[in-house]
């Protein structure tokens, strides 16, 4: 071998030992994200947990554990009006000897079990006359109730509680069937629980329309979606929520936003690409995601300017709840200033290293995690600072991030759904309930409504 050939050869070796350096730190990086320093969910995280967990994005206080003062508390309290009074006399004699049982009573000390009666089915019987007319010799029938249609049949509330364990609650139609046998000896079998859905989904299918466009109109909109398994086939889930409105809705492609396409005011988001595309709205970003993309980088890459940012964000978010109608002009200018000051040096540090090795002239430039986050942040201030400024603007995402939650608990339970109609009919009734338990209608009696093919009465946009 020549001097050229090995020098050569040992350029090579040095550039793919390079490469693979990087790739080993890629790898290393990923094996690091969890849920607590990523957007990844604790699922995710798998059985083999860390001894030391990821700590909270929350900061410790001085706090003691527990309700704090002023906390209202809530515990079992006394009522006036029991139902059932059990009286215990006296004994007759005393402990020393003394007969007492000729005394009058001087105080009574009183103990309250709260506790539910043995559960069982009350079956009504509906008798109607039936009279036979002299003249025409036809028979003359008083007429049943409108809602008893059948010679036996399962009454209003315990097809709404059925309904209500089996969709709030996640209660597989099996597992439900046996649960109604064991409470009240109601042998309510899986194939009517599937019935029942039909009807309620029908009930509440009218509103899904002024559902929707009472989302599209609010100032203020969370959107999220996440992956559903729908026929054996990954499907999507998008939630578009507000605190008093839910509208799920499934779609076979992730970037299936044509409903969306009249929305207007601000959408809050976790900075999703096609959802710049929906014109006509302002965006909000999710600085929860921000959170921890920050703690990873401050964590796994050890970066300052990572905590600083961290630390800003925490603190604005604490003037957001101090300050419920505003947060005053001269913090929010203090914290713009900081925040461009932090992103500036952040991005001296990243622009003073090395640049990674491209696999080719073509295509976008291969930068380092923390310099794509900065120059997202550069980018997008506005859109990640929107909460300072407008006080409606939440500092997070979290409102579709727990109306998605209960989405995700179901997927788990069941794994995913046979049919695009069973999803279908899961998504409308799941928007109906959750839009009715947010504006503090009792479930019960929604439901109950609703297995009578009665549409809810629920006022929309309150």
């Amino acid at each position: 071998m020549t001097l050229n050939e090995a020098n050569e050869k040992i350029l090579a070796l040095e550039q793919e030992n390079q490469l693979l350096r990087e790739r080993l730190a890629e790898l290393e990086r990923r094996l690091s994200l969890d849920s607590g320093n990523s957007s990844k969910p604790p699922s995710s995280d798998g059985l083999s947990k860390r001894q030391r967990r990821t700590q909270s994005l929350r900061n410790t206080s001085n706090c003691k554990k527990g309700g704090q003062r002023g906390h209202p508390g809530q515990t079992l309290e006394a009522v006036s009006t029991p139902e059932v009074i059990i009286e215990h006399p006296a004994p007759e004699q005393c402990h020393c000897g003394c007969d007492v049982w000729h005394l009058p009573v001087i105080n009574i000390v009183k103990r309250q079990v709260f506790d539910i009666p043995p559960p069982h089915i009350v079956v009504t019987e509906h008798q109607v006359q039936v009279k036979r007319c002299p003249q025409c010799q036809q028979n003359v029938q008083a007429p049943f109730p409108e809602n008893v249609k059948a010679p036996v049949q399962y009454g209003p509330r315990i097809r709404a509680i059925a309904t209500y364990l089996n969709h709030q609650h996640f209660i597989p139609e099996e597992r439900l069937s046996e649960l109604l046998n064991d409470l009240f000896s109601c042998s309510m079998s899986a194939a009517t629980i599937v019935k029942l859905s039909n009807i309620v989904r029908q009930s509440f299918e009218p509103l899904m329309g002024t559902l929707r466009a009472t989302l599209n109109a609010s100032p203020v909109t969370h959107l999220d979606e996440t992956g559903l398994r729908i026929s054996g086939r990954t499907h999507w889930l998008h939630v578009v929520s507000t605190a008093t409105e839910t509208w799920y809705r499934t779609a076979l492609k992730r970037k299936d936003l044509e409903p969306l396409k009249t929305m207007t005011g601000i959408v809050v988001h976790d900075h999703w690409k096609p959802y710049f595309q929906l014109e006509g709205v302002a965006h909000s970003l999710c600085n929860a995601h921000h959170l921890g993309e920050l703690k990873a980088l401050q964590e796994i890459e050890q970066e300052s300017w990572a905590t600083s940012m961290g630390h800003l964000l925490r603190v604005a978010c604490r003037y957001k709840h101090r300050y419920v109608k505003g947060i005053p002009e001269a913090i929010q200018v203090r914290i713009e200033r900081l925040y461009q000051q932090i992103v500036a040096r952040g991005l001296t540090f990243h622009e003073a290293l090395d640049p990674l090795p491209q696999k080719s002239g073509r295509g976008r430039l291969k930068r380092r995690v923390g310099h794509n986050l900065l120059l997202r942040l550069k980018q997008f201030e506005t859109d990640v600072l929107r909460f300072l400024r407008q006080s409606e603007v939440p500092f997070s995402n979290n409102q579709a991030e727990r109306d998605l939650r209960m989405m995700k608990l179901k997927q788990k339970i069941s794994g995913g759904f046979r049919s695009s109609e069973g999803a279908r009919s899961f998504a409308v009734i799941r928007s109906v309930l959750s839009t009715a338990r947010k504006r503090g209608l009792n479930l019960l009696e929604v439901l109950s409504d609703a297995v009578q093919g009665k549409t809810p009465k629920l006022v929309m946009g309150t």
